[in-house]
């Protein structure tokens, strides 16, 4: 299983619990940009990939020791998988991430649901 995890939004927080959860299993690898949109979802960010375009969202490349232990815990705070509400608001999937030592296929958690009335966050940052 690939044990990179791209992270653009509350991931990233230090005052969230699965933040911290990350932090104390996995170790950063690299600053990177993936090919699509983010917007503001209100108390998170949603992003959609777009392989066309300029646009890019950008993020941290997180390796972990164990994906068997995180993703689990993860995906449940991203709302991911079959127990959760369907359509899943997020889906894990991979993307190519480009960094300052080319391409890296990673994990990332993608919104699942229409963007219509969702603020365009022009700068693909997500900082709250």
């Amino acid at each position: 299983m690939n044990n990179l995890l791209f992270v653009y939004g509350t991931l990233l927080s230090g005052d969230n619990e699965f933040a911290i959860f990350l932090k104390n299993n996995s170790g950063f690898y690299l600053r990177g940009k993936m090919r699509g949109k983010l917007y503001d979802a209100g108390e998170y960010p949603a992003a959609v990939l777009n392989s066309e375009g300029d646009d890019y969202v950008y993020g941290d490349i997180l390796h972990f020791n164990d994906p068997e232990k995180v993703f689990p815990v993860i995906d449940d705070y991203e709302g991911f998988g079959t127990e959760q509400q369907q359509p899943n608001e997020f889906v894990r999937t991979t993307a190519e991430v480009e960094t300052e030592r080319g391409l890296i296929v990673c994990w990332v958690y993608i919104y699942n649901l229409p963007t219509t009335g969702l603020a365009l966050i022009e700068n693909g940052k997500y900082r709250k």
